[in-house]
């Protein structure tokens, strides 16, 4: 019997409907504005290339939701973006932060570009010696 009330939670999320204001934009051109440029820089978990303002899976909708149910109780953008990273992790942001596990992220590339500038550097300076030995 368990078997069988299985699958159908599996399905009961997706025959939910969606959040009130998963599809409706809020009555404030301004506090609209505010919750999209949020949800433009928030990756959608399920889609993992979207942002949560272009997906269409449902838990996308429900962060839309949060996002401007938070905007017209007069929270800020920035106290919404730490609330769903405090939730779901530092993945959620486009924009992730600098801390103990991501500085290798942002370190890499520099030592990347320093090593290729410096070879570089190398071998412009062995070809005009080589030129000068002529």
């Amino acid at each position: 019997m368990a078997f069988c009330a299985f699958p159908l939670s599996v399905f009961a999320q997706d025959n939910m409907p969606p959040a009130p204001y998963a599809y409706r934009q809020l009555d404030d051109p301004q506090q609209e504005r505010k919750a999209r440029e949020l949800m433009e820089t928030l990756r959608c978990l399920t889609c993992q290339s979207q942002s949560i303002a272009d997906s269409d899976a449902p838990m996308a909708g429900d962060m839309r939701h949060q996002v401007r149910t938070r905007i017209a109780a007069g929270q800020e953008p920035a106290q919404i973006r730490q609330w769903l990273m405090d939730r779901y992790g530092d993945y959620i942001s486009y924009t992730p932060r600098v801390n103990s596990v991501t500085w290798p992220l942002f370190a890499i590339p520099a030592i990347v570009l320093l090593l290729a500038g410096l070879a570089v550097w190398r071998r412009i300076g062995r070809r005009q010696n080589y030129k000068g030995d002529e």
